[in-house]
């Protein structure tokens, strides 16, 4: 009689341990900025939101938005929670909810360049006072902003003193090589991947002169009205899952860029460099997307 007493007991402890844990989970919902689309969501994520469930033992559930701007209208009205967002897109997206990083997403040589012909009399930025520059996307972190923001580090203003144009990296690489254009400001690691690919090039037809440190990282943020203990649980979570957490988000080839990285705790001051990159610009206000 004692022993189904004792057995009855931790049944019944078990049960209510289980009762108490799923009482505890919660729902969150997840956005991806740069993705558009359910479909797109699941296949290039899902991996990485299962990861995330099976770390924090929440529930995550897709939000796709069809924009950045979409991206800070659902953090401001609480429809969802957390963000897969860049650099360039979190100074924006903070002026505007108060959200904040939570997980930085280190990229291994996540970098920009200013990359000229070697044989084009072109040595320093400074030489391309009065010439033209490609760059890339509109609001790109890596292919404008971090660009502009070595030229101005080297004394150029990106606004008034060169030529710009933006287009898509593999035609300004085209360009640059048939000389339509000075330079070419772009991230310097997919930069190079288009390079080596080259088979009819000497190496040494380019040559960078100058470029950016690393830059801040990608991120998971969490919006202003998630409770900062349950924001807290799932940081903790992740990073002492993080190889099953980053094993998921590299499981998609369209995550690529993400290979070799680490998940890491951030803070805010290290997007003030971005900031900079925005007022460099000719944006100082960053409370807008550029180009959206």
């Amino acid at each position: 009689m004692k022993i189904k007493s004792i057995l009855l007991g931790l049944s019944l402890a078990t049960v209510s341990s289980i009762a108490a844990s799923t009482a505890s989970a919660d729902t969150f919902k997840l956005a991806v900025t740069d993705v558009e689309g359910m479909e797109r969501l699941l296949v290039e994520w899902g991996p990485f939101k299962d990861a995330l469930e099976a770390a924090t033992g929440d529930s995550f559930e897709f939000f796709a938005v069809p924009s950045r701007t979409a991206a800070a209208e659902a953090l401001r009205g609480e429809t969802v929670d957390f963000v897969v967002t860049g650099p360039a897109e979190y100074v924006v997206i903070n002026k505007l909810t108060n959200a904040t990083p939570l997980i930085g997403l280190g990229r291994p040589d996540y970098h920009c360049a200013i990359v000229v012909r070697a044989d084009s009399g072109i040595n320093v930025p400074e030489d391309l006072k009065g010439k033209k520059v490609a760059f890339g996307d509109i609001g790109s972190t890596s292919n404008m902003l971090c660009p502009m923001q070595v030229l101005a580090d080297h004394g150029v203003d990106p606004v008034n003193d060169i030529e710009k144009i933006h287009t898509e990296r593999n035609i300004a690489h085209e360009a640059l090589k048939a000389g339509d254009v000075d330079a070419i400001g772009t991230n310097a690691n997919s930069w190079l991947q288009v390079r080596n690919k080259e088979t009819d090039l000497p190496y040494g037809f380019f040559k960078m002169i100058a470029r950016s440190g690393d830059l801040p990282n990608d991120m998971i943020m969490v919006g202003a009205h998630v409770p900062a203990e349950k924001a807290e649980a799932v940081k903790l979570a992740i990073l002492a899952n993080k190889e099953a957490v980053i094993a998921g988000i590299v499981a998609h080839e369209e995550n690529e860029k993400y290979s070799g990285m680490d998940l890491v705790a951030i803070d805010d001051s290290a997007y003030d460099y971005v900031r900079s990159m925005y007022s460099n610009a000719g944006y100082p206000q960053f409370d807008n997307f550029i180009g959206e």
